[in-house]
């Protein structure tokens, strides 16, 4: 038998996306552990990680990837690009049925291709064991309080993407001087780990959700948000955490109590579309309401917040919500509206970094699965689709592909 042929492909959707899955040295970690594997780059003048620098690794780069296996993305594949009979790995952002990429799935399966989503790639319990998460909650906290600065002309910081890397960005924290603000941090995975890093980096003290409520500081603070502090069940019953994710039309949302005293929302908590909203366009418009900027990470367009209803983008981060109108206008025009930072690629910032993070786990708890006997049915679960159809793990998106609405 042959070698198993691997390629980094070239990503082609627009904005342009900087990320790998492997840098060039884990690229060559590849190579050195699975002798059956022959990897190569396709060249690429978009990758944070030039071609030379995987020829230095001894990678050789390509200007087609057509003899290859397994084709290793970041993001969606654009549709005239997607190569019938392969095996991709890359983000689709079509479990949750996304309307905008129905068309993507379709081609996928009328190409016959083995669509694995990074996404679904799950141990056996269920939780994630590859992701971006832990980045896009660093910049995306740290995009929230740049928003602050700038809404309110306070201090002057560089933008995370004109940040070398990590530890450059942090050079950037002692230049935040922040009012005795209330920030409200929701979510307690990956994404929120990574926000509370740069607020505590950024000397933010923590409280507990009843002392942001009840009590007056001097200092900024921020109080992190999980589920059961923002939920309540609807016949008045004790709060179970299993409970709300299995049947979550049985709670409504108890969250304007923080509305009430918070400035900024940092929203990095994964949100089930038969949940209950987090508020709604009329309490923004209520009196009471405080919430002034929305850094939502999560980015769920018409979702748990009104007001984020598109994303933003690295080159233009940030635009206004008008309650009033329900509708967009540029960012900083009226002192009644909510600032939004909804940039949906905010790995993207810290490049280097996020890859570097991304390609050991993929290097550690994906590939061993994927060129090995998957015992673990790590790849199994995680495969959307396969020889023209989709997977019985994936029968739900049936309707989803045939174009029904629901």
């Amino acid at each position: 038998m042959g070698k198993i042929k691997i390629a980094l492909i070239k990503e082609g959707k627009v904005p342009k996306d900087k990320r790998v899955a492997l840098t060039p040295y884990q690229a060559r970690q590849v190579m050195e552990r699975f002798p059956d594997v022959d990897l190569v780059a396709q060249t690429s003048d978009i990758r944070c990680f030039t071609d030379q620098d995987y020829l230095n690794e001894g990678i050789r780069v390509v200007d087609t990837v057509d003899d290859c296996d397994i084709l290793l993305g970041v993001k969606e594949v654009p549709i005239p690009n997607l190569i019938a009979n392969k095996t991709y790995f890359f983000f689709s952002h079509t479990i949750k049925k996304q309307p905008y990429n129905r068309p993507l799935i379709r081609e996928v399966i009328s190409k016959k291709i083995r669509l694995i989503d990074y996404e679904t790639l799950t141990d056996e319990t269920g939780k994630r064991i590859i992701a971006f998460g832990r980045w896009a909650g660093i910049v995306g906290a740290y995009n929230g309080i740049w928003t602050f600065g700038k809404r309110y002309n306070l201090f002057d910081i560089r933008r995370a993407s004109e940040c070398f890397d990590l530890e450059d960005l942090k050079t950037e924290f002692e230049k935040v001087k922040l009012p005795a603000i209330k920030i409200a941090l929701t979510g307690g995975g990956r994404v929120a780990k990574g926000a509370m890093e740069v607020l505590h980096g950024m000397n933010i003290r923590k409280v507990t959700p009843a002392a942001f409520v009840e009590e007056q500081f001097d200092y900024p603070v921020f109080a992190q948000l999980n589920t059961r502090d923002y939920h309540v069940r609807k016949d008045g019953g004790d709060f179970s955490r299993h409970e709300f994710y299995d049947n979550p039309e049985l709670y409504d949302a108890d969250f304007l109590k923080y509305a009430k005293v918070t400035d900024l929302l940092i929203a990095a908590a994964f949100w089930d579309p038969n949940s209950p909203v987090l508020f709604k366009r009329e309490d923004i418009l209520k009196n009471n309401f405080k919430i002034n900027i929305v850094a939502d990470i999560t980015c769920d367009i018409e979702g748990s917040i009104p007001s984020t209803k598109k994303p933003s983008t690295i080159e233009d981060p940030v635009y206004d919500y008008n309650p009033s109108d329900n509708d967009v206008e540029s960012a900083f025009t009226d002192e009644g509206n909510i600032t939004v930072m909804a940039v949906d690629n905010l790995p993207c910032e810290l490049p280097r970094d996020a890859s570097e993070s991304f390609g050991n786990e993929l290097l550690h708890n994906v590939l061993p699965e994927l060129l090995g006997d998957d015992s673990r049915g790590v790849i199994r679960r995680a495969t959307i689709t396969a020889d023209g159809d989709l997977t019985p793990v994936y029968e739900y998106l049936r309707g989803y592909v045939n174009g029904e609405l629901k």
